[in-house]
């Protein structure tokens, strides 16, 4: 298996090496990260500006292409620019959450839409900070699932995410609001977002949202086809 690696958090990830040495053992892997953190850039893309991309060491044995542009842009750059084929993508893992309405603003999220759109099959991967360092202990326990349920047979694109001490895995759908932001001003005209929870917990373990903050991890089917078939549907019956 040819599987590409990325992230939003950049190569100074701490598990961005430990995550690199684990698939190592399903196969041949190529890391192409953002050379500075890009949390928050959504699915931006540059299309005016030349951008850096070169081959750093990360450990010994280990080199990376570190691009400085979005995740989006890393996977873009792997497929596009250097022509590079893979089986999967794998992009984290992402330290905090992506879960709910807040995937729209997730680089880690929009690398792997990202590989979906370029026809590669694909995995995002998120743990709470607190959960950062340990969340590797659980990959093994999520491979065998992915190989159970046959997943990556039935969808290109899926949003994994894992709490500290995960009682077991749900299938889920997205959920609603977890995070939204006040604006505290400062000085010379300037104002800083301030993130706060408004998250409401509904017991609802088909949600992501629910599911994930009581401890399950939660995988999650997505599609990047934004059109809303239910409307589509009815104003062309």
């Amino acid at each position: 298996m040819r599987i590409l690696i990325t992230n939003d958090d950049g190569m100074g990830a701490q598990q961005l090496v430990e995550l690199i040495r684990y698939c190592r053992k399903y196969g041949q892997v190529t890391t192409v990260v953002p050379k500075y953190e890009q949390s928050g850039k959504s699915h931006g893309i540059e299309i005016h500006r030349p951008f850096e991309a070169k081959q750093v060491e990360l450990a010994p044995g280990i080199t990376a292409w570190a691009v400085d542009s979005t995740p989006a842009d890393c996977v873009r750059f792997a497929i596009l620019g250097k022509g590079m084929e893979f089986d999967l993508v794998i992009s984290g893992i992402n330290r905090g959450l992506n879960i709910g309405a807040d995937i729209m603003y997730s680089g880690t999220v929009s690398a792997a839409c990202e590989a979906a759109n370029l026809g590669v099959k694909a995995i995002a991967l998120s743990t709470p900070p607190e959960n950062y360092h340990l969340a590797t202990r659980e990959l093994d326990r999520i491979a065998s699932f992915v190989r159970e349920k046959k997943l990556l047979a039935l969808s290109d694109l899926y949003n994994i995410n894992i709490p500290a001490d995960p009682k077991g895995i749900k299938i889920t759908r997205q959920g609603g609001p977890y995070y939204s932001d006040d604006f505290a001003p400062e000085e010379n005209d300037m104002y800083r977002p301030c993130g706060k929870p408004v998250w409401v917990d509904r017991s609802d373990y088909t949600l992501d949202t629910d599911a994930t903050l009581n401890g399950y991890i939660t995988v999650t089917p997505l599609t990047i086809n934004r059109t809303d078939l239910r409307v589509f549907e009815m104003l062309t019956k």
